[in-house]
């Protein structure tokens, strides 16, 4: 019975998509820029949160997604960036940035509708300041997923971890369904570039936060959070920003990016489709490791 919902379900959310932004300036902060961790100073209370509200009518529904990330005291500039998935697909994107910043918190409401899986990322960051003209970073990363089902059959019910086998059941058939199209996404842009794919470990964008602690392939955890934090440089500089800055995307089928590490710990990539619908390929090369 399960088994038979995927095709629906994919049909059901390839119609009449849209992407929510929200910035908190009326210009867009068009950079974020990594410099070597600051270790006397880390952010405190960073989360990301998805919480389905209520039935709006007959046939959507509202979910909460909020951020928030806190320090004890003011720096020169505080940034958070938090991309929205549903089902795999880009649903929205928010940014946020303030100098002499401490606290921020954001915050939005979306429309759903239809049985889906909702998967959030946030980078939190900040840049301090010291004499001399030297310059640090803090950074940190949080994520929230959110399972909603919508079926004539029940009631309304959104959960985070399953209760009960028919939430079992539906988490299996929704995450079948993402994974099914994003792996013909993903191979897609393999076979376009041509990448020999046994030579790298696959990391979808959504779970690139369980690096904070965690090394990539042929680096340390200090390594690896320098290159998550240049990572996120390129991703805002090249993928975010791309999208946020075309009043009429024509890509509504943006879907979560593949991060390949290279096994031999010398490179990433990034794969993607941009706003207007063109595979796009970033590289990444990893510090030296005498650095």
């Amino acid at each position: 019975m399960m088994k038979k919902l995927i095709p629906i379900l994919l049909i059901s959310h390839a119609l009449g998509f849209f992407i929510v932004f929200q910035w908190s300036q009326k210009d867009v902060q068009n950079v974020v820029k990594y410099f070597p961790l600051d270790e006397s100073i880390s952010l405190e209370d960073t989360s990301t949160s998805l919480e389905m509200l209520s039935e709006s009518d007959r046939d959507e529904y509202e979910i909460h997604w909020t951020t928030n990330s806190s320090l004890k005291e003011p720096v020169y500039l505080r940034q958070d960036i938090s991309l929205l998935y549903e089902d795999g697909r880009l649903k929205g994107v928010l940014g946020k940035w303030k100098e002499n910043g401490q606290d921020l918190v954001q915050e939005e409401k979306v429309q759903g509708e239809d049985s889906g899986h909702y998967q959030a990322i946030t980078y939190h960051h900040g840049e301090v300041h010291y004499p001399d003209d030297r310059i640090k970073s803090i950074q940190d990363m949080t994520q929230s997923e959110l399972y909603v089902i919508d079926s004539p059959l029940t009631p309304l019910e959104s959960f985070t971890e399953p209760q009960n086998q028919q939430q079992k059941d539906w988490k299996e058939t929704l995450d079948r369904a993402t994974e099914q199209q994003l792996a013909y996404r993903w191979n897609q842009l393999i076979t376009h570039f041509s990448i020999p794919i046994e030579q790298y470990v696959r990391i979808p964008l959504t779970s690139l936060p369980q690096y904070k602690t965690k090394p990539l392939p042929g680096l340390d955890v200090e390594q690896t959070q320098q290159v998550i934090g240049q990572l996120w440089e390129g991703l805002y500089k090249d993928y975010i920003l791309d999208f946020t800055a075309s009043s009429d995307p024509t890509n509504e089928s943006s879907y979560v990016p593949l991060i390949l590490a290279d096994k031999d710990g010398k490179h990433l990539l990034v794969l993607y489709e941009n706003a207007q619908g063109k595979k796009e390929k970033l590289l990444q090369y990893y510090p030296d490791a005498s650095n």
